[in-house]
């Protein structure tokens, strides 16, 4: 349990230059300890060590004999914070003690800014830049906010995920895979393009299209099943945008209802690329367990190697879930959902004409060797009959109108999102750093997350 405290700042106008911007109080195996940040500044360089109050106090017991007649005096620790005088320790930077404690020697701390992707984007991107207006979605690392760029009133979705949280589940590595596939995105008119990304000491962020059309999930809960031509709209669209993701060697892993978002239009856009695995080829397995249960493949399932093709069995569930209301073997019980997806047939239900039904079988084919898709990837789907009215050229230059105009009144409408997410407070701690919180994580947030942060060349092609 964390107890906040304020964070004075205190620094002397010399080089380097050494603050301590924060300070927090840390509970460890219910024992209490203080992490103190220090910046240093050396000319254009800037970097973060975190130095516990036993570390000064041994630092100064080095100073002190070796330079008995400044006398020296390290402040209490209860008063540390706010009495610490940097020029106590900068004495000397040739000892190789100083050195040390300001990890002055540390490659990386020197290192040319212009060879240092974060210090070339987004040093200047901060949360201070946008207005966070409202909730429209939730997470297991944070929030998504609609937010109003100051600068050109322009609106964005902004995902703001905790480092700490994401550290605590090592999860990194997944961050990371969002952030380059969205990097990919910009050429897809079906997957959500990100603008710039930027990091504070606690929070990731995400600048996204908005996308107010609402969920595709939205939609479903509210008409429960779809005609069949605006389902195979939604699904030549959906597959379009895997096929791409499938050409950069992407698998994307969790598609669903609440993945898919409507733009404005009625043009679905593929979202949350958190479960994405870069770098399989059609050649190429993964075996990581992950998904969300209803839409999951039986090779995820039983824990084999597979490959894209598992893309193609939740591309079947959608489409039948939004035919028919449910996904295929959808049960209450998730272990008998399991068994069902394993060993059940498919269930044929009536109203659905019989090249979907073809499609449906092709698609949630139990062996993932022979689904459709497991040959030649997209252009299985594409040759399938249910696709034989769909121009594939035209569909994906958005020249298809789409079979249903969400209600959308202004490009800040959010009357499609959820009123449970919506109607939350914003709260401050979303815009401003919560430096009061910094702890010995961050340290390992510094690498964990370096290269995180994107910018476009200019600010003219932030559209």
């Amino acid at each position: 349990m964390e107890e906040q405290s304020s964070c004075p700042n205190v620094s002397i106008p010399c080089c380097p230059n050494v603050s301590i911007p924060c300070y927090n109080e840390q509970r460890d195996k219910k024992k209490r300890y203080t992490v103190y940040k220090v910046m240093v500044n050396v000319g254009r360089h800037e970097w973060f060590v975190f130095r516990r109050y036993a570390e000064f106090d041994k630092l100064y017991n080095t100073l002190r004999k070796q330079f008995p007649s400044l006398n020296l005096k390290i402040p209490p620790k209860r008063i540390f914070g706010d009495n610490f005088d940097p020029g106590d320790i900068l004495i000397n930077l040739t000892l190789p003690d100083v050195r040390a404690f300001l990890q002055m020697d540390k490659s990386q701390n020197f290192s040319d800014p212009s060879e240092d992707e974060d210090d070339k984007v987004g040093d200047d991107r901060t949360p201070t830049d946008f207005d966070f207006l409202k909730v429209i979605g939730k997470g297991s690392f944070g929030k998504v906010l609609l937010a109003k760029r100051k600068l050109d009133g322009k609106y964005y979705a902004i995902k703001v995920l905790q480092k700490r949280v994401i550290l605590n589940r090592r999860e990194q590595k997944h961050i990371m895979a969002e952030r380059n596939v969205l990097l990919k995105n910009m050429k897809h008119p079906f997957l959500v393009g990100l603008h710039y990304s930027f990091q504070t000491t606690d929070k990731l962020y995400f600048v996204l299209d908005f996308v107010n059309g609402g969920e595709l999930f939205f939609h479903l809960q509210k008409e429960q099943t779809f005609p069949e031509p605006r389902a195979k709209f939604y699904i030549a669209e959906m597959a379009s945008a895997l096929g791409y993701l499938h050409s950069l060697n992407i698998v994307y892993r969790d598609l669903k209802p609440e993945n898919i978002l409507l733009d404005s239009e009625g043009h679905i856009v593929l979202t949350d690329f958190g479960l994405c695995k870069e770098g399989i080829s059609q050649a190429e397995t993964t075996s990581t367990f992950c998904g969300t249960p209803e839409y999951l493949a039986p090779e995820v399932l039983r824990k084999q190697p597979y490959d894209n093709t598992v893309d193609w069995w939740c591309l079947g569930s959608v489409l039948y879930e939004m035919l028919f209301g449910l996904p295929p073997f959808y049960s209450r019980d998730t272990h008998e959902m399991y068994d069902n997806i394993l060993h059940k047939p498919l269930r044929m239900r009536p109203g659905a004409s019989n090249t979907a039904w073809s499609l449906l079988q092709a698609l949630l084919e139990k062996d993932g060797t022979h689904r459709l898709g497991s040959r030649d990837d997209f252009n299985e789907i594409k040759a399938h009959y249910f696709f034989s009215e769909i121009n594939w050229d035209d569909l994906e230059q958005r020249k298809v109108p789409p079979p249903f105009t969400p209600n959308v009144n202004s490009p800040h409408d959010i009357t499609n999102f959820d009123p449970e997410f919506t109607g939350e407070t914003v709260t401050n701690s979303v815009c401003y750093t919560e430096d009061s919180i910094v702890n010995a994580i961050v340290m390992e947030a510094d690498d964990a997350f370096l290269g995180f942060s994107y910018a476009p060349p200019s600010d003219d092609s932030f559209l």
